[in-house]
């Protein structure tokens, strides 16, 4: 079952690290320099691990809610790059995928921990 969520954690870094290029360099026009595929890379890992550890944990609904706002804030991503690209729309567009990401892990956390005390109740 490690394996499973090893071959999970890596098409979420691969795909989310893709998105981030696609977003900033074709849909944005903004040349990348090292340090954005450090932030790239950093943030795609992260996403990768949390991924990972909440399959791994079997929290498969905190997984599912996660990759939720992970999908909305690639949504609000791109919707902010081609809206806004005048004004604040790429820094709207990051910060969007942040906060939509927090919140999905957050969420996720908490259905689970309801999930936890109402079965622990039973």
């Amino acid at each position: 079952m490690l394996k499973s969520h090893n071959k999970i954690a890596g098409i979420m870094i691969v795909s989310s690290m893709f998105l981030l290029i696609l977003g900033v360099r074709y849909i944005l026009g903004q040349d990348l320099v090292i340090m954005n595929f450090v932030a790239f890379a950093a943030f795609s890992v992260a996403v990768g691990v949390i991924a990972a550890a909440l399959l791994m944990y079997k929290l498969h609904k905190g997984f599912y809610i996660f990759t939720l706002g992970l999908v909305i804030g690639f949504f609000e991503l791109f919707r902010s790059f081609l809206v806004g690209a005048e004004e604040f729309g790429d820094l709207v567009g990051i910060l969007s995928l942040f906060i939509f990401t927090s919140f999905g892990l957050v969420i996720g956390l908490i259905v689970e921990g309801i999930l936890y005390i109402l079965k622990k109740n039973k």
